[in-house]
């Protein structure tokens, strides 16, 4: 009998990760310095496009933490990922997954959010976290999940993979 209701569901959201936000404000934070030293300056004619700028950073910030970048479902034994407007849903079964491992996305700092890229073996999604969840199926091919809630996506794969 397959449930509808999914065991698990996580989204993860573009602007929502600290460091490009904290990046995009040091960047706002600059141009309204500059902004503010041309003012009180004799060559302030041009400077208001700094203020400008400064502006549209910060509100390009708050717009992007509404973005959807994909959002990540456990269920019928299997784990369905699906993105923004252009992205196909990918559907993993479980079925056909031989190996499951908690473990970190990346030992760098700074990672680019990802969805369904296909590197040197693996399958990556990644938006924000340092945990990743690895699933290796039959053939060899990892897919690498980076999550926010590792131990309850990992409870709720192991807890399909046994239905």
């Amino acid at each position: 009998m397959s449930s509808e209701k999914p065991v698990f569901i996580e989204k993860q959201y573009l602007g929502r990760e600290w460091v490009p936000v904290t990046i995009r404000l040091v960047l706002a934070m600059f141009c309204f310095s500059a902004y503010a030293f041309n003012f009180f300056t004799d060559v302030n004619e041009k400077a208001d496009i700094l203020a400008i700028a400064g502006l549209g950073i910060i509100f390009i910030s708050i717009v992007m933490g509404f973005f959807l970048h994909f959002r990540i479902r456990v269920m019928n034994q299997s784990v369905l990922i699906d993105g923004l407007w252009t992205t196909r849903l990918v559907k993993i079964d479980l079925n056909s997954i031989v190996k499951v491992e908690k473990g970190e996305y990346s030992r760098y700092f700074l990672n680019n959010p990802v969805y369904n890229l296909h590197k040197k073996g693996t399958i990556r999604f990644y938006t924000s976290g340092k945990d990743a969840l690895h699933l290796t199926d039959r053939d060899g091919l990892i897919y690498i999940i980076g999550t926010r809630h590792i131990d309850e996506f990992y409870r709720a794969v192991m807890e399909e993979m046994k239905k």
